[in-house]
């Protein structure tokens, strides 16, 4: 942990400080079968009926000798320590958007010393962004984009060092943050935002809100402001995101504990109340000191407001006056993205990994299929959760949460998802982040991202994070990304093989398992996997959010990075580098595909501007204007 300040300290930091879990538990030698070469992607991978037939060309201990040539059109650039962007030659960054900078004329300016006043905190673009999705619509480029929480230092005046004095200071933090959906527009300087498009809007934290789906109405969602449990106020603490086949957007509620507190220390609940406060991390304090001076997240006054969060969220970017829904069927947890694929019969899938030490993996798949045209609104709501179950011998399966497999009845499975995939026996993984699934073949991809507590500690439920299949390291400081194909190319069904696409990792550091994949080298230096995007040619794009110190296990990083791999023949190089303490978050391409949208969220320097830091998004594109990639 950087910094104990809980002023500084994102979402995540807190709740490992405020969250400690019990204590250690025995574990498991590291499973050979996983971390054996076969189990890295070195070459072609052929996967047939039920087993994996792994190809006998590896690759080398560095990526310029893969076995296919590289269809990478940059060359790779090194790592870098500094405050700035640096991208390959041959392409080029602008500016397109920064924390402060005015949607609407009437916000226009910039404070620089707190990005301005509270009446016009929900007129700018918001803080520290991250996934993001771009749409077009009828000659309109759209872009939505995420503000998962805020940098309370900067956000509020320099005298009270980052702790809301009043209820203003509350609703300014809770204004920049959620979700921005603009219009931007490419002119000969560049891209930009269109300002006083219809299409602009700011969803934050008092946005009202529909909740939708099989627990909607539930008596643990209800409240004195909505007694029917089927309204709410705002979306909390917005991490990636994902993009429906019929143009909306979701995005995704990740540490939303932390918003929530209590005025009154003894305050006492129901028994599944208390017992969900504690799997998912609500505690008597929370991190942004809401409860202070907005009751609505004080649990001794609302107990059932943090059920409330924790879902994701759908909007329509091309109407700025539709009513955000929270889809009940996609289960509650901390939703790192949304990935949505179709399955051969036409169903919707969406993949969701739950940011935490030792949670799970899960996918939805609904029961209708869809059809351009039709009413799509209870597509993600009407279906099966399933979690997944990752066996040694790289073999899979989805285990459907239902009231027979889990015990529980069907809304509550949905309120407490992490106890339904825990009562089935789900495998526990290293911070399951952000999915993607392949546009060219029918294979997914998860970040793994990190997990200091893999074979030290049980998750926040008890459930065993001995070393498994798919999570082979004990205290694992680096993180790595698995790939599964389902069975029969199909994204529903149950059955599914899986590999380790890479294990992130240091070999100019160790020589055992630390080491990394064979694909890793020293060119290609990274750790913590965290965002990933695939394209239309089916590179993966690897951004990252770790260890920036450049020092020890992490020698060679250098800061926070995005890389590119091609799963044919396992190469991975580095193609972007963000400036000194940033994460590289969000990833997004023109409707062209000829700018490549990245966000840099908190940067540690004094980017962009050479003042006070401002999460911002660039735009990357070819010098020559050719197709990013």
């Amino acid at each position: 942990m950087k910094d104990l300040d809980p002023t500084n300290m994102s979402a995540d930091d807190w709740d490992e400080l405020h969250f400690p879990r019990p204590e250690e538990n025995d574990f498991d030698q590291v499973v050979e079968s996983a971390i054996s070469r076969r189990g890295f992607l070195a070459g072609v991978v052929a996967f047939g009926s039920g087993a994996a037939a792994i190809g006998t060309g590896l690759l080398s201990s560095t990526s310029a000798q893969a076995v296919e040539a590289s269809r990478f059109a940059f060359t790779p650039i090194p790592a870098q320590t500094d405050g700035q962007v640096h991208v390959p030659e041959g392409y080029e960054w602008k500016m397109l958007m920064r924390w402060g900078d005015p949607l609407f004329s009437e916000a226009d300016g910039y404070d620089l010393t707190d990005g301005g006043p509270v009446e016009r905190s929900d007129k700018i673009f918001g803080e520290n962004t991250d996934g993001m999705e771009t749409f077009s619509y009828q000659g309109h480029e759209l872009i939505a984009i995420n503000h998962e929480y805020p940098n309370r230092k900067i956000n509020l005046p320099a005298s009270q060092d980052g702790v809301p004095a009043g209820a203003d200071d509350v609703l300014k933090l809770q204004n920049i943050q959620g979700v921005t959906v603009m219009e931007i527009t490419e002119g000969p300087e560049g891209w930009s935002i269109v300002k006083d498009s219809p299409f602009n809007r700011r969803i934050h934290h008092n946005t009202p809100m529909k909740i939708a789906g099989p627990a909607a109405g539930h008596a643990l969602l209800r409240t004195q402001a909505d007694p029917t449990g089927t309204t709410s106020l705002g979306t909390l603490n917005n991490c990636g995101a994902g993009k429906t086949p019929w143009g909306t957007y979701l995005t995704c509620e990740e540490n939303f504990n932390g918003y929530f507190g209590s005025s009154d220390e003894n305050a006492s609940y129901d028994q599944k109340t208390t017992d969900g406060f504690k799997r998912y991390g609500v505690k008597a304090e929370s991190w942004n000191g809401y409860e202070l001076f907005d009751p609505r997240f004080d649990t001794s006054k609302n107990p059932n407001e943090p059920h409330r969060a924790g879902w994701i969220v759908e909007i329509d970017p091309t109407k700025s006056d539709s009513t955000p829904v929270k889809h009940t069927g996609l289960g509650r947890f901390k939703h790192e993205n949304a990935e949505v694929a179709l399955a051969a019969d036409g169903r919707v899938v969406v993949y969701m990994g739950d940011d935490e030490r030792g949670e799970y993996l899960y996918k939805f798949v609904s029961n209708a299929a869809y059809v351009q045209g039709d009413d799509t609104g209870n597509l993600l709501n009407d279906g099966t959760l399933y979690v997944a179950k990752f066996n040694d011998d790289m073999t899979g399966e989805w285990l459907p949460l239902t009231p027979e497999t889990t015990g529980m009845d069907a809304a509550e499975i949905l309120i407490f998802t992490r106890m339904a995939a825990s009562a089935v026996g789900g495998t526990t993984m290293d911070r399951p982040e952000w999915v993607a699934s392949s546009p060219v073949t029918v294979e997914a991809y998860c970040c793994l991202t990190n997990n200091k507590n893999r074979g030290v500690k049980p998750n926040a439920g008890g459930d065993d994070t001995s070393a498994n299949g798919p999570n082979p390291r004990d205290a694992n400081k680096y993180g790595q990304i698995v790939r599964w194909r389902p069975a029969d190319e199909d994204h529903a069904a149950t059955d599914f093989d899986w590999d380790l696409y890479v294990m992130a990792g240091n070999p100019t550091v160790h020589s055992d398992n630390r080491a990394g994949s064979a694909n890793v080298n020293e060119g290609n230096l990274f750790n913590s996997p965290d965002g990933m995007a695939i394209d239309s040619t089916g590179l993966v794009w690897i951004q990252t959010d770790g260890k920036d110190n450049n020092e020890e296990d992490f020698a060679g990083n250098g800061n926070n990075q995005m890389l590119v791999g091609d799963p044919v023949t396992g190469e991975i190089a580095r193609f972007m580098t963000g400036p000194k303490g940033c994460e590289v978050t969000g990833l997004a391409w023109s409707s062209d595909l000829r700018t490549m949208f990245v966000g840099i969220q908190h940067p540690g320097s004094n980017w962009p501007d050479g003042g006070t830091p401002r999460s911002s998004v660039i735009a990357i594109k070819r010098t020559d204007n050719g197709l990013v990639g």
